[in-house]
């Protein structure tokens, strides 16, 4: 997880995890590999929570592992807070997940999602970058309220984002943010329906590995993707 997205996180969970009483705080995607030092279980500190890290992979700081790549093990309308930080680029059917973040959220509940806007592919099966149209476009799918979203576009040139002029080691990833909030009355048609029928198309099909990938056209070997993707850059932490 590089600084940036880190930090967004932290901005959401000081501005959204309320300081008093005990919540219910899920982490979906919380999976960190042996050189990661940085968990958002860190920034729950201080705060009286009910942890559980969620993924499809067991490892450190997973409390359950997901059976289903489209199902999270927690019980429906159980959980406070959701939050997932950089999961979702790596999620193929993102619109299933989401909706199953709807299921686990309390009536009122909200959930803190970032995901790079921009970045090189980095890990096995790396399929999206987000803007904020992509979150109002998750609003509308799953009937949440979007409370809050915006992305780390780099700074204007004219009338053009300049990206020529990103600095490798401070602002290379960037990220979107998207606050939601499942709504006191949610429509029980779209949970039981709309949920049921996506979810369960989404866990028969898992994800891209029964689609092989093309090779590259000659002439455009650089639009390829890489044979071996390469790690995220990680930014500095001071």
């Amino acid at each position: 997880m590089h600084a940036s997205a880190y930090a967004h996180m932290k901005l959401c969970v000081d501005q959204y995890l309320p300081a008093e009483g005990r919540h219910r705080v899920v982490d979906l995607g919380s999976r960190i590999s042996d050189k990661q030092v940085r968990t958002h279980r860190a920034l729950l500190t201080g705060h009286d929570i009910d942890y559980v890290g969620v993924d499809v992979l067991d490892g450190r700081n997973v409390d359950r592992v997901m059976t289903k790549p489209y199902r999270i093990p927690v019980r429906s309308r159980s959980a406070d807070v959701v939050i997932s930080g950089q999961a979702f680029e790596h999620i193929p059917f993102f619109w299933a997940t989401m909706l199953e973040i709807a299921r686990v959220l309390r009536p009122g509940g909200t959930a803190l999602i970032t995901a790079p806007s921009r970045g090189h592919v980095h890990d096995a099966q790396d399929c999206w970058r987000y803007y904020p149209d992509g979150m109002r476009a998750l609003a509308a799918y799953t009937g949440l309220e979007l409370v809050e979203t915006h992305t780390d576009f780099p700074p204007f040139k004219g009338i053009r984002h300049d990206y020529p002029a990103i600095d490798a080691a401070h602002s290379y990833w960037g990220d979107t943010v998207g606050v939601f909030r499942r709504p006191r009355k949610y429509p029980a048609l779209r949970m039981r329906l709309v949920r049921g029928v996506t979810c369960w198309w989404a866990n028969r099909v898992g994800g891209v590995e029964g689609v092989p990938l093309p090779g590259a056209v000659a002439g455009r070997e650089l639009c390829a993707r890489p044979a071996a993707a390469p790690a995220p850059v990680q930014e500095p932490t001071g």
